[in-house]
């Protein structure tokens, strides 16, 4: 039986409940799991939809830019444009695109209108990367808040050890469109549990939302952005064409990147388990941590591609490092824009997708002009830049931090 939240004011404003909700924050965990796996199912199988399609490896990538597109919109305007919807009500309506999306992508005669299918994914995706942060601040108290978010995230890992490696497997027994079907069904199971575990989380009060705009040109903002730009790109760069960089670089069979796929997606479930903890007490390192390893595995792979075992090895540590970052930045938002944290919560979703298609977009420019290898010097550079960029951030956040426990006299 559906309920209102019970909740008590807290910092910011925000009304945070006074016992966690773990039923409501699993259901919002499930959403992750079956929009990630909608989002990355092309890393999988993007031969095989190259082939089926006829069109290039770079070309079919586009399928994860025209995704970005549509989140970068609705993280931008969905917010306000639905701001006096019930939260509840927006996340089934993200889980209904979810099944909709992939069933459009399965069915899809061209690639015109598979592009449309992953278009109506990013809407869904954007709206609800947006909601995230304050979805946790609202389910859980203050305190707990890196916990949920840690476990909310746990749906990137589970997707990220579950999708890829069983598109790939899937996709030698079944077309790549009987697995885009599959997840269509995923995402009315997703619809489902919603319906039964999550509560009325009534829209926020339009008193304490600044909008995406104004919260973008807060001090410390800016800089954030940048970093959690380069940091995402610089992933997608990598993660996009990973199929590619695997069979025709490191000599890969089918089932050996499979079990390259499965490796990446174990080592971010294990890193997402313990990033509560981490973050939670180390946020400013966190930051600049997880693009510094992120940075080294892609050196590691652009110098050591073609030996199966330093290639596979730089994969986990990309994929333990990759865990951080995420939650890394959405606890960050969480503290730094409590009082406005789905406008800030928006304006995160709109970079990183922003960041997903740049990166995805360099990169399959990369592997067109050069090879394989290229997409991995990209994100290299990305990455590179991001360990920069999140340093002055956390050197902000320590520095407000040191001025807050200075007695005041």
């Amino acid at each position: 039986m559906r309920t209102n939240l019970s909740t008590s004011t807290d910092v910011g404003g925000v009304n945070a409940p006074k016992e966690p909700r773990w039923s409501s924050v699993l259901a919002i965990t499930l959403t992750v799991a079956g929009l990630i796996t909608a989002e990355f199912l092309p890393v999988s199988l993007l031969t095989p939809m190259a082939h089926g399609l006829s069109i290039t490896q770079g070309l079919a990538g586009q399928a994860i830019t025209a995704t970005a597109m549509g989140a970068i919109l609705s993280s931008l305007f969905a917010e306000r444009a639905a701001r006096a919807v019930d939260r509840r009500t927006m996340v089934l309506v993200c889980s209904s695109l979810l099944s909709l999306s992939s069933l459009i992508v399965a069915m899809a005669p061209t690639f015109t209108v598979l592009l449309l299918g992953r278009f109506l994914l990013g809407l869904a995706l954007g709206s609800f990367w947006a909601m995230a942060p304050a979805l946790a601040m609202r389910l859980v108290p203050a305190k707990q808040v890196p916990q949920a978010l840690s476990i909310v995230y746990s749906g990137v890992a589970i997707a990220l050890v579950v999708a890829p490696p069983l598109g790939s497997y899937l996709s030698q027994f079944m077309s790549w469109r009987g697995v885009f079907l599959l997840t269509s069904l995923f995402g009315l199971l997703c619809l489902a549990w919603q319906v039964y575990a999550l509560p009325r989380i009534p829209a926020p009060s339009d008193d304490g939302s600044r909008g995406v705009w104004k919260v973008a040109r807060r001090p410390g903002v800016p800089n954030a952005m940048v970093a959690i730009f380069l940091s995402f790109g610089g992933h997608f760069a990598l993660f996009t064409y990973m199929r590619p960089f695997f069979e025709q670089i490191a000599h890969y069979s089918s089932n050996a990147f499979t079990a390259v796929l499965l490796l990446f997606g174990v080592s971010n479930f294990a890193g997402t388990l313990i990033s509560g903890r981490i973050v939670g007490k180390h946020l400013s390192a966190s930051l600049v941590i997880a693009p510094l390893a992120m940075a080294s595995a892609a050196l590691g792979l652009a110098l050591f591609g073609e030996q199966m075992i330093l290639s596979a090895a730089s994969a986990l540590v990309w994929g333990a490092a990759f865990a951080l970052v995420p939650v890394g930045w959405s606890t960050w938002t969480t503290r730094e824009v409590a009082d406005d944290a789905e406008s800030a919560g928006g304006l995160q979703v709109a970079v990183i997708q922003l960041a997903s298609a740049v990166g995805a977009g360099a990169g399959g420019l990369s592997i067109e002009a050069l090879n394989a290898r290229g997409p991995v010097i990209v994100g290299f550079v990305f990455l590179a830049l991001a360990v920069g960029a999140s340093f002055l951030t956390g050197r902000r956040l320590r520095s407000r931090q040191h001025h807050l426990l200075q007695p005041h006299l």
